[in-house]
């Protein structure tokens, strides 16, 4: 292996704060790191399939809480304080960190050089610092893989130090509890300490990038996947999970630029990542055949269960987590971007599954609307299997990553309407939800129908039919649209009763003004103005 052994890497380590490690293993490949996993992690193995499996022991998911930002002269008057950035004095972050530091004394360690952003101009350097080595293996799979000329000159703007096995004392050390991630925009470093969960990288990363490209360079921060048809035209897709945002972005007839986190600049829209953290529960190569053949050797799988008695994994299986992923390098997809840049985008989709079945299958926004939905960020999951809990369950996160936010949500839908209006963008709402009624009455969109709307909407084929304007949400639909049943168009037609339809509709409008209201202070007149109007109906 490619162990730590000359002065200048002696003095780079050194320059971290960890002058006592036992040794450092730099730039480990792909197939060293998985080698070193089986050596020295007991709960780890090679799936048939070749892919390295692991579990993630006591987090199987990143732990919102325990999310710290480093409250200082650089970031106290530009962070959104909160529920989502909890401020963490500077004081206790060195004195944590020096004692991170001291923990990993006597240790091996591996250290990865990365960086995040396809578009060069935009590009962030970012060294790697871990105590497991399939950590770093996550690191190699979901960043940017710098060549080997460049790894000779390689200079970090920012360090990750990921030490699971350093366990906090929240009485010293000022965290909630044992576990820990901790931004510090000054010193230009995370730390994460207490957790195995590597989403805990990935996501701080996109924190740092959704905190500078937006005030710094005008670039809008997406948490969102791309794609790019075969006239050169991108289609951005928002969706929380359960809209369809994977299924509908991944498409044969379009190169994928990335599944989840991108930047819009005022000549391209680039993808944030090397690779992609795909959910694989239920997975099977009939629904998601990319995401199937990507897990393969140089993959990661997190805490997923096997077939007894096999090394076949058993993605129906959630016994330790719902939350079960899958780490690779987006060239282990085909028909992608290459880099994953591509040009400016035409048509934007926002992504909903409304089990109210209120809204319709699919409606074009104003500026306006698209800033506030962007910002409410909706959809509503089906009720759970409590005995008598028929009624669904509004879901909104801001700009469809509230948790990855570090500026006020408003900073970032102002920066959308304005690119919106710069490019002569098109916002659709979509609807992959309920017609008919809500759930448990009416029943799910078929797929083939969103598809064909979305399509449309992709060709221009909607540019010249009549639109109409539902009530209470004024929000604009098509009145026809080809392969498409008419009547599905307005959800109000669907419903047996107009009445009830209406008093849902208000119901689903009150949902979202009263969301709203935690933001309305950062958003402008043309935003507030987006609002529905549910007083005006109910």
């Amino acid at each position: 292996m490619n162990e730590l052994g000359n002065k200048a890497e002696k003095a780079t380590v050194a320059s971290l704060g960890l002058k006592n490690v036992a040794a450092a293993y730099w730039n480990l490949t792909p197939s060293e790191l998985v080698e070193e996993t089986l050596l020295t992690t007991e709960e780890a193995f090679l799936a048939d399939n070749g892919a390295l499996v692991v579990d993630t022991l006591e987090f199987k998911g990143r732990s919102p809480k325990d999310k710290f930002v480093v409250k200082d002269e650089k970031t106290a008057d530009t962070v959104w304080w909160g529920d989502i950035n909890h401020p963490f004095e500077p004081a206790k972050f060195d004195a944590l960190y020096n004692r991170v530091c001291a923990y990993l004394g006597g240790k091996e360690i591996y250290v990865r050089d990365a960086y995040a952003c396809a578009d060069s101009r935009y590009r962030l350097n970012v060294r790697v610092v871990t105590e497991l080595p399939w950590s770093n293996l996550f690191a190699n799979n979901l960043f940017l893989r710098p060549t080997q000329e460049e790894i000779l000159n390689f200079e970090p703007e920012w360090t990750i130090l990921c030490v699971p096995g350093y366990m906090a004392d929240p009485a010293i050390d000022g965290t909630r509890q044992h576990n820990f991630s901790i931004i510090n925009f000054t010193r230009k470093v995370i730390l994460i300490g207490g957790s195995a969960y590597t989403g805990e990288m990935k996501k701080g990363i996109f924190t740092i990038l959704n905190y500078i490209l937006p005030q710094e360079k005008g670039v809008l921060s997406m948490h969102c996947s791309a794609n790019v048809g075969k006239d050169n035209d991108t289609a951005v897709f928002f969706g929380l999970s359960g809209t369809g945002k994977t299924t509908l972005s991944a498409d044969p007839n379009r190169r994928l630029i990335g599944d989840d986190e991108h930047g819009w600049t005022a000549d391209t829209v680039f993808n944030f990542e090397g690779g992609c953290y795909a959910k694989c529960v239920d997975l099977t190569k009939e629904k998601e055949p990319q995401i199937f053949d990507a897990i393969r050797y140089g993959t990661l799988l997190e805490n997923v269960n096997f077939y007894e008695g096999t090394r076949t994994v058993d993605y129906t299986d959630t016994t330790k987590t719902e939350n079960t992923r899958a780490a690779y390098p987006i060239d282990f997809i085909d028909n992608i971007v290459t880099p994953s840049v591509g040009p400016l985008p035409k048509n934007i989709f926002f992504l909903t599954a409304d089990a109210f079945g209120v809204l319709p299958p699919i409606s074009k926004l104003t500026t306006g609307q698209a800033m506030y939905h962007f910002i409410s960020g909706y959809t509503a999951k089906v009720a759970g299997t409590e005995v008598g809990v028929t009624e669904p369950q509004t879901t909104f996160s801001a700009c469809f990553g509230k948790a990855f936010l570090p500026l006020h949500p408003g900073k970032y839908a102002d920066l959308l309407g304005k690119k919106m209006n710069e490019n002569s963008v098109n916002v659709w709402l979509i609807n992959t939800g309920w017609t008919g009624g809500p759930y448990g009455i009416g029943e799910r969109m078929k797929l083939k129908y969103t598809r064909a709307m979305i399509t449309a909407a992709l060709e221009g084929k909607l540019d010249s039919v009549e639109f109409q304007t539902l009530p209470i949400f004024n929000l604009a639909f098509p009145t026809s649209c080809p392969d498409v049943p008419a009547e599905l168009l307005n959800p109000r037609d669907t419903w047996a009763s107009k009445e009830d339809y209406d008093k849902k509709a208000a119901h689903l409008a009150e949902e979202f003004v009263k969301n709203f209201a935690q933001y309305a202070d950062g958003c402008s007149a043309e935003v507030l103005e987006a609002a529905p109007k549910a007083e005006a109906h109910a």
